[in-house]
């Protein structure tokens, strides 16, 4: 299984109040995919018109960025741990 986690501020785009979920999946884009299926609003916020990552969005495997951010093809493991949080800017 795979953990897939949402920083608290994504919250609100689920429909559960879950902090992480259990997925099994063989990609990042896989695990995402089943998490939208389950909470839909989070799918837009979090991915563009062409299924790549936002620019505002960081999505981490294993405490490193994910390398393809267009198609989420990075292989995952059973145990890994997937991590998207709003990136931020400004100053």
């Amino acid at each position: 299984m795979v953990t897939v986690s949402f920083t608290p501020n994504l919250h609100r785009h689920l429909d559960s109040e879950l902090t992480s979920h259990q997925v099994a999946a063989a990609s990042v884009g896989g695990a995402l995919d089943q998490v939208f299926d389950k909470h839909p609003r989070l799918r837009s916020y979090v991915l563009d018109d062409q299924g790549g990552v936002r620019k505002h969005v960081a999505v981490f495997l294993d405490g490193k960025s994910v390398s393809d951010r267009q198609t989420l093809s990075d292989p995952v493991a059973g145990g890994a741990e997937i991590y998207v949080m709003q990136a931020l800017s400004g100053g």
